[in-house]
């Protein structure tokens, strides 16, 4: 050996006896004369120091029999390698990132795998593969929860035929597959809790029935499919459909989403609690925006999310009470009445409406298998609005914004010298946003910025603006009130 070594030695592949190394050092050794090279082995039998000599650490092993996670993306992988070679050096590996790589046929995939029988996660995206020549390895991913599989080219009939092997397949992610779900899944899939379909322009409402019975779905993600309308003609008005019965989450993003009917739909979802809905034409970010998730959360009763935005009691009280007095005119002119015994609304206005007639019941209603006017609860819940009143009808206005304007009166309490101002701002204006007004008006920097609000109803209360991302209306601002500007 050359009593000098090059500094580039480092991270070199070596042979020694037929056994394959990486160097991970190169220097002296005291007290042992001579530069020394310390390298890890590929084979974890092999070698008897792990780095360290006398005391003094060199070098640390990676050690792969340890190692449970590889990410291999976009690295060439062509093929399993030596047969058994993965599962000698790392026996313990849950997670591989095999996407983007020239990967060809399932045959190769089943011959890594076979090899890793603790394998949870596996990502096989961007890679074209051929199905498997002969059947199916029984075991090969007994263990497997994840399976990813976005730009594959896969084929409705071939995801069912993989799905055979994975029998506790938790998450199916198939995102750009121009798929169409031809068959419904009957022994397969039947543990599935999401369900990515994500960019698949060809499939349509009529194929989601197909996959409308998974017993365990509980996040299904649908963006971009060009979808804009949804039934579930098994529910009549006021029940719940038997459709998707653990469907808690529903990812309807990018979508041709234009008729209210397809949130009036959602409400017949017996688990929905959480929904994103973003950038569809009903529901683009506009000046309306705020309004339009108003009506959202009217229409569907049981959400706790929409948008990634929690939706609070007050929140829902609001848009149910506004939603009530929107439509109230329309409500009477389709055979609503205040008297129950003269109430005989039109079936059309009942599809149009669905949770309308609901909310304008007047008494707290308990559960335990009551159904009130044909509304069956679910659960234990106040019932509190009644129908609207006449004189609230002769006084709606369409719901506007431009008939949601408050007149306010600003003051500055910590400013003597400046003047009450009074100015007409929309209800559904962030708060945010009056800041940022309030900031070019002022002089003043948004961040120093504190707002609250008064009522002359209620005099000495003084009500904090403290979430940027609310509105007006969510705080109950009225007409007249007084709006407090410090900083």
């Amino acid at each position: 050996m050359s009593d000098t070594l090059t500094p580039d030695v480092i991270g070199r592949r070596v042979e020694v006896n037929g056994e394959h190394a990486t160097v991970r050092f190169a220097g002296v050794v005291p007290p042992v004369a001579g530069p020394w090279l310390g390298v890890e082995w590929d084979n974890p039998e092999r070698g008897k120091h792990d780095g360290s000599h006398e005391g003094t650490v060199y070098f640390k092993c990676s050690q792969l029999s340890k190692l449970q996670e590889v990410s291999l993306r976009n690295c060439a992988v062509s093929c399993a390698g030596e047969k058994g070679g993965v599962a000698e050096a790392c026996p313990n590996i849950r997670r591989v990132d095999l996407s983007k790589n020239l990967l060809s046929s399932w045959d190769e995939v089943i011959h890594i795998a076979d090899q890793l029988r603790h394998l949870e996660v596996l990502n096989l995206s961007e890679n074209k593969l051929k199905f498997p020549s002969g059947s199916a390895l029984t075991g090969t991913f007994s263990a497997l929860k994840v399976l990813v599989l976005n730009q594959t080219g896969i084929t409705w009939a071939e995801v069912l035929w993989c799905a055979a092997w994975c029998p506790g397949l938790e998450e199916l992610y198939l995102e750009s597959n121009n798929i169409v779900i031809s068959e419904r899944p009957t022994d397969v899939l039947q543990t599935v809790k999401l369900l990515d379909l994500s960019s698949n322009q060809l499939i349509d409402e009529n194929q989601l029935y197909l996959i409308a019975h998974l017993p365990r779905l509980e996040q299904l993600i649908l963006s971009d499919v060009g979808i804009s309308s949804i039934h579930f003609p098994d529910a009549g008005i006021g029940c719940k459909t038997s459709m998707f019965p653990s469907l808690q989450y529903l990812v309807v993003n990018d979508n041709q989403i234009s008729q209210w009917s397809f949130f009036n739909e959602l409400d017949k979802l017996p688990s929905l609690r959480a929904l994103s809905c973003l950038r569809n034409p009903l529901t683009k970010e506009d000046k309306e925006a705020n309004m339009t998730r108003q009506l959202i959360i009217a229409s569907i009763g049981q959400l706790k999310t929409l948008n990634k935005c929690e939706i609070l009691p007050k929140e829902r009280r609001t848009a149910e009470l506004d939603y009530r007095k929107a439509f109230g005119n329309e409500w009477k002119q389709a055979g609503g009445h205040q008297d129950p015994d003269k109430n005989r609304l039109s079936e059309e206005f009942l599809r149009a409406h669905r949770r309308y007639q609901f909310l304008c019941l007047s008494t707290c209603v308990y559960a335990g298998g009551l159904q009130v006017a044909d509304f069956p609860l679910e659960q234990s819940v106040p019932l509190e609005y009644g129908a609207p009143e006449d004189w609230e009808l002769k006084t709606q206005q369409p719901f506007m914004l431009k008939n949601q304007l408050l007149t306010l009166k600003i003051k500055y309490p910590d400013q003597l010298d400046q003047k009450v101002l009074e100015k007409q701002l929309p209800g559904s204006m962030t708060i945010q946003k009056v800041k940022g007004w309030l900031s070019r008006l002022l002089k003043v920097p948004v961040s120093d910025l504190l707002l609250s609000y008064e009522s002359p109803k209620e005099p000495g209360i003084e009500i904090k603006l403290e979430n940027d991302l609310q509105s007006l209306r969510f705080y109950s601002v009225e007409n007249e009130d007084c709006l407090l500007v410090r900083w």
